[in-house]
């Protein structure tokens, strides 16, 4: 079934990847780890949008977009911290 010529999984792909992003901008309880947590939300939703093009298309860009945010994000973890590593 297509909802307005597009196929499911796209559309829920971006109602999740927008949900996502406002979990990670406004997390309930202000810790890291909840937000490393409502990160990997809109992955998943960036996710089925890209599975409604192609499967490899999907499977490496997930793959990319969960390994460089979870690098970016620890970074700045460390960054708040004190500064641990260089």
């Amino acid at each position: 079934m297509m909802i307005a010529e597009y196929p499911p999984e796209f559309l829920i792909g971006l109602v999740i990847l927008v949900i996502g992003t406002i979990a990670t901008a406004f997390p309930r309880p202000k810790d890291y780890l909840t937000r490393l947590i409502n990160l990997e939300i809109p992955g998943w939703g960036l996710l089925l949008v890209m599975l409604s093009y192609n499967e490899a298309l999907a499977l490496f860009t997930f793959g990319a977009i969960s390994v460089l945010s979870t690098y970016i994000y620890v970074r700045v973890m460390q960054k708040k911290a004190g500064g641990a590593g260089t």
